[in-house]
C-alpha cells in the first residue's frame, strides 16, 4: 500500500539546533563608572538549585547571598491562572534577593601558624524539606551544613499598656498573686493564717502596673542557622565538594585526599581516595576537582593536575586507590614545552544531568567526554588558542595559574566557561554545530564578539578565515580589543532546565536567557 510505503522511509536525521541568541536578563550589584570593588565584595562560588528556583553565591569576605525566582510565583502555577493571565512558559527565569548571612569567618591555625581566609570555594543545596532550604558552603578548611527558614516574626506591641487591658490578653487578672506585700514572707512563704485565703488584683488590675505584650504576626523573616560544622579533616586547601544523589552523604577533596561524608555525622568522614605517596618527593600530580555522578550514588570522578580524569566505583573497595576508568588525551609527539603540564591542569569537572557526560575546563580548553569511551575525549573546544604566544607573559603574572569554571546546559546539548575581559563562552555540543559564541559580562552582551574556532578541524568559512586571521595577534581579539588579564571570568552557572547563565565579573552578578 502507498500509505504502508510512507510510513516506512526513514526521517532524516535532524541536523545540529541553531546557535542561541543570547540576552541580557539581569544584574545584581552592578559597579557604577569609576567604582573601586573592596576585595570581600568579589563573587566566589555560583551554584543554582536542582529545581532552579533558587541560587546561591558566595564571596570572598564569606558572606552566601541567596536568590529566588520571581516570575513563576507571580504568575501562579495552575493551568486556568495561566490561561487567565495570558503567560508564556517561554518567560525566561527572573530572580529576585531573598537573604544573606555570614557563612565564614577569618581563622588562624595556631599549630601551623596558617591564615585561614573566609573566602566561599563552594556552595551546594542539598535536598528541600518541610519548606526549608539546605545548603553546603565551604571555604580552605571548614564545610558548613546550613538551614535556611522562613520564621514567623514575634513582635512587642506596646511596653505600656494598662493592666485592665493586658488581662484579656495575659489573663492578669485570673492571677493568684497578693498585691498587699505585707502577706508576704522571706523566701516566698506565707503565714498559716493566710492559706485558705485567696488573693486577687482588685477590679480594674493595679495603674501603675506595665506589662509587655508580645504577638506572633503573619510577617515572617528568613533566619540562616548552622546546623552542623565539618572540619579538622583537611591537611591542605578544599577544592571540591559535591553532594551524593542519596541526599545523605557528600564528598570533600583537597590536593591529596578525598573525604566521604554522612550530613548527620560532623564529628566523622571516611578516606576513600588517597595520592599522597610515601615520599612527599616522589609526588607528581594532585586533585584538582571531584564530583559524584549524579545519578548513581557510588560512582564519581575526580581530576588531576596532569590532565586526567578517574572514574572511581565506591562499591569495588573501602579505598578507592584504583580506578575504574581513565581517561585522558595523549599529547602529540614532540609538543611537549615547559607549559604542557601547567596548561594541561583541569580546573573544573562537571557531570551532564544524565551522567552520561563529563565536561573538563583545562586552561587552553574545554573537553567533553562520554563516560562510555576512555579512548579521547568527544569534542575539543578551543578557548584560549590565541593566549599560546602569551604563555610566558602569562606565566609571569601567574595568570596561567587562574582556575575557569565550566558548565554544561539541562539537556548537554550545550557548554560554557570563562575568559579574560569578563568574556565567556558558549559552544554547542551536537554533532556538526558551529555554534561559537563569545559574550561579554554586561548589559550588552554581544558588545565584543570574539568567534574563533571552537574546533580546529572544522572546515573554514570565509568568516572563520578572517577571524582567525585577527586571532594570531597576541593579546588581540577580531575586533581589535586588548585582554585585560586582570579582569577574569572564573565563576558561572548554568540554569538545570531553561538556557539561562549566571555569572560572575567581580562584585557582579549577571545573567542571561536565550
Amino acid at each position: 500500500m502507498k500509505g504502508g510505503d510512507k510510513g516506512d522511509v526513514a526521517a532524516a536525521p535532524a541536523g545540529p539546533p541553531p546557535p542561541l541568541d543570547w540576552k541580557f536578563s539581569q544584574v545584581f550589584g552592578e559597579r557604577t563608572a569609576g567604582e573601586e570593588v573592596q576585595e570581600v565584595d568579589i563573587i566566589s562560588a555560583i551554584e543554582f538549585d536542582k529545581s532552579g528556583d533558587h541560587l546561591a553565591t558566595g564571596d570572598r569576605g564569606g558572606r552566601v547571598v541567596l536568590f529566588e525566582r520571581t516570575d513563576k510565583k507571580e504568575h501562579g502555577g495552575n493551568r486556568r491562572e495561566l490561561e487567565k493571565t495570558d503567560y508564556s512558559i517561554n518567560r525566561h527565569p527572573e530572580f529576585r534577593y531573598k537573604t544573606e548571612f555570614q557563612s565564614h569567618e577569618p581563622e588562624f591555625d595556631y599549630l601551623k601558624s596558617l591564615e585561614i581566609e573566609e573566602k566561599i570555594n563552594k556552595i551546594r543545596w542539598c535536598q528541600t524539606s518541610n519548606g526549608a532550604l539546605f545548603l553546603l558552603s565551604s571555604n580552605d578548611k571548614t564545610i558548613k551544613f546550613w538551614k535556611v527558614q522562613e520564621k514567623k516574626i514575634k513582635k512587642l506591641i506596646d511596653m505600656s499598656m494598662e493592666g485592665s487591658k493586658a488581662s484579656g490578653n495575659g489573663n492578669v487578672g485570673s492571677s493568684s498573686v497578693s498585691s498587699n506585700p505585707k502577706l508576704h514572707l522571706a523566701n516566698g512563704g506565707r503565714t498559716d493564717k493566710d492559706k485558705d485565703k485567696s488573693y486577687t488584683f482588685p477590679p480594674g488590675g493595679i495603674p501603675s502596673l506595665r506589662l509587655p505584650v508580645v504577638v506572633t504576626s503573619n510577617e515572617t523573616n528568613l533566619v540562616a542557622r548552622c546546623r552542623r560544622v565539618y572540619a579538622h579533616a583537611h591537611d591542605y586547601h578544599i577544592n571540591s565538594i559535591s553532594n551524593n544523589s542519596d541526599g545523605e552523604t557528600f564528598i570533600s577533596a583537597d590536593d591529596l585526599r578525598i573525604n566521604l561524608w554522612n550530613l548527620e555525622v560532623s564529628n566523622q568522614s571516611f578516606n576513600i581516595v588517597d595520592v599522597k605517596p610515601a615520599n612527599m618527593e616522589d609526588l607528581t600530580e594532585v586533585i584538582t576537582s571531584a564530583e559524584f555522578h549524579p545519578n548513581h550514588c557510588h560512582t564519581l570522578a575526580y581530576s588531576s593536575s596532569k590532565g586526567s580524569i578517574r572514574l572511581i566505583d565506591l562499591r569495588q573497595s573501602a579505598l578507592c586507590d584504583k580506578h575504574s576508568k581513565l581517561f585522558e588525551e595523549h599529547e602529540a609527539p614532540g609538543s611537549r614545552s615547559f607549559f604542557t603540564e601547567i596548561i594541561a591542569s583541569i580546573s573544573d569537572i562537571k557531570f551532564g544531568r544524565d551522567g552520561r557526560y563529563i565536561l573538563s575546563r583545562d586552561y587552553m580548553t574545554l573537553k567533553l567526554w562520554d563516560i562510555n569511551m576512555d579512548s579521547g575525549p568527544v569534542s575539543t573546544f578551543q578557548v584560549h588558542e590565541h593566549l599560546r604566544p602569551k604563555l610566558c607573559d602569562l606565566y609571569e603574572n601567574d595568570s596561567i595559574f587562574d582556575k575557569f569554571e565550566c558548565c554544561l546546559s539541562g539537556d548537554s546539548k550545550r557548554v560554557a566557561t570563562g575568559s579574560y575581559s569578563n568574556l565567556f563562552r558558549v559552544f554547542g555540543c551536537h554533532p556538526g554545530s558551529t555554534e561559537a559564541t563569545t559574550l561579554e559580562a554586561s548589559k550588552n552582551p554581544m558588545r565584543r564578539q570574539v568567534q574563533t574556532p571552537s574546533r580546529p578541524s572544522r572546515s573554514l568559512s570565509s568568516i572563520t578565515r578572517a577571524v582567525r586571521r585577527g586571532g594570531e595577534t597576541p593579546g588581540v581579539d577580531a575586533n581589535g580589543n586588548s585582554f585585560d588579564f586582570t579582569t577574569k571570568l572564573l565563576h558561572l552557572a548554568w540554569h538545570p532546565t531553561e538556557n539561562s547563565i549566571a555569572c560572575a565579573a567581580a562584585n557582579s552578578l549577571y545573567m542571561y536567557y536565550a
